[in-house]
């Protein structure tokens, strides 16, 4: 076969180079047909769309076409013509087809027919291929590096926070332990409490639940960073909502207080949504008529307007009149409440019509690091919530008082021995600072119009899952 360079399909598509030899290579995605002619649809992950190779039955014969089913892998070279059939401006007329793999159609599982999200979580390794997941993962791509962009050209600084740590973030306790003791002969004191002198680090130690307490310090030594990695959470939570693995983005700027922190935050998910539309437009496009048909919509919804700023104690008004004329919601309302995603998405989809930061919510529900309001009641906490999604970003004004910050460590029997450094940054030129995270996998929720986060990242891990 004549050596001639490569041209992604996505690039092919736009070209106007008619009769020119090219060479394309991908994945067959169907082959169809009559005696004389066949049409294979030929992908090769760079863009939505399929590339239509034409080829002349008779110079190939049967035998040899019989091989090229779905999913066999090819390189072809041909000659690049306008296209006669609707929905393509090119075609290639072939001239030299190489078989590089087969794909048997009895064994093969991914044929040309509808297959449901479950059946494809159980074939992970190969849902990439499908027209669904190449979508989802291009964007899941273009999200990432929207991310970055928008911090670099803010004046961010991009901050690796550890991933194995001896600190709770949350203070949950729901952390994944990393250890190489042996656990069939673990070695305790008269307590019963297990000895980690002979662990790898010699202490106890976990996968991190978030990268914020390092990223605080960090902020009040470079100014504003940003992290971006993996975090981990060992709840038993099976909902469309949860993983066991994902990823998070947590800015934390020195000198923010709590208006400027929802300045950020909307700011910065408008740009990625934005980003969304306007350079994953295929990919949008297909999942909209494919999945979703109010996607676009809704994307566009959310640059329309700005959101809606809103106390905790007033969004609690709000429910409770709903309650009152009839709404039923399946958890109670009240205030102190941890609102449900069925509250959150009430105000949003429902009373607002557009998305909402909660604000200054019972400390008594939040995170010991969040600045206290001066009524002693409530903190300085904000929560953007989306539609469909419900809350998207989560964050606050830290405690830069030490003595009150070491208060509520105390207060919720937090170990110093883990907090000592943190508290450190409220002794040495403590100043005011806030940040906020976002789950990635829930913005992908959003962007994509998937309705399950096992669908927005490549390998979920879930609660009894931990395949591929």
């Amino acid at each position: 076969m004549e050596v001639i360079k490569r041209t992604k399909v996505v690039d092919i598509l736009k070209s106007e180079a008619f009769g020119s030899t090219v060479n394309v290579k991908g994945w067959v995605r169907t082959r169809r047909g009559s005696k004389q002619v066949s049409f294979i649809a030929l992908n090769d992950g760079s863009t939505i769309h399929n590339v239509q190779i034409v080829v002349d039955v008779d110079k190939w014969g049967d035998d040899f076409l019989k091989s090229i089913t779905t999913g066999a892998s090819l390189s072809v070279n041909g000659i690049l013509s306008p296209s006669q059939g609707k929905g393509q401006s090119v075609e290639i007329q072939a001239t030299e087809i190489e078989i590089y793999g087969t794909a048997d159609p009895a064994v093969y599982p991914l044929q040309k027919k509808g297959h449901s999200m479950e059946f494809l979580r159980e074939i992970a390794h190969l849902r990439p291929r499908t027209n669904t997941f190449g979508a989802v993962f291009r964007m899941r791509h273009n999200m990432a590096y929207a991310i970055h962009k928008f911090f670099h050209d803010r004046g961010f600084f991009y901050f690796h926070t550890p991933i194995i740590t001896a600190s709770d973030c949350e203070g949950a306790g729901q952390m994944f332990q990393v250890t190489t003791m042996n656990l069939y002969d673990l070695k305790k004191d008269e307590k019963g409490s297990i000895i980690y002198d002979d662990d790898f680090f010699g202490k106890q130690t976990s996968l991190t639940v978030s990268g914020q307490l390092e990223g605080e310090l960090a902020a009040t030594a470079l100014g504003q960073i940003y992290t971006f990695g993996p975090t981990f959470r060992a709840e038993n939570s099976n909902t469309p909502r949860h993983l066991a693995e994902f990823w998070m983005i947590e800015p934390e700027v020195a000198f923010n207080n709590i208006t400027d922190n929802m300045d950020l935050a909307e700011e910065f998910i408008k740009y990625c949504v934005r980003w969304a539309l306007e350079n994953c437009a295929d990919d949008v496009k297909f999942l909209n008529d494919m999945f979703d048909k109010e996607l676009i919509a809704r994307l566009e919804g959310v640059l329309k307007e700005p959101f809606v700023r809103l106390p905790y104690t007033e969004g609690i008004k709000i429910l409770e009149e709903a309650v009152a004329k009839g709404h039923k919601f399946e958890f109670p309302v009240y205030w102190g409440v941890d609102l449900a995603s069925e509250h959150e998405r009430y105000l949003v989809e429902e009373h607002f019509k557009r998305p909402v930061i909660l604000t200054d919510y019972p400390k008594e529900i939040k995170a010991f690091y969040m600045k206290q309001n001066e009524d002693g009641k409530t903190v300085r906490a904000m929560d953007v919530l989306f539609p469909k999604i419900g809350e998207i970003i989560g964050g606050s004004e830290r405690e830069a008082d030490y003595d009150k910050l070491l208060t509520r460590i105390k207060e919720l029997n937090i170990p110093m021995k883990d907090m000592w450094w943190y508290l450190d940054i409220r002794r040495f030129g403590s100043v005011p600072h806030s940040g906020f995270g976002l789950g990635f996998e829930r913005l992908l929720l959003f962007v994509t119009g998937m309705t399950n986060i096992r669908d927005v990242i490549p390998f979920p891990r879930t609660p009894n899952n931990a395949e591929f």
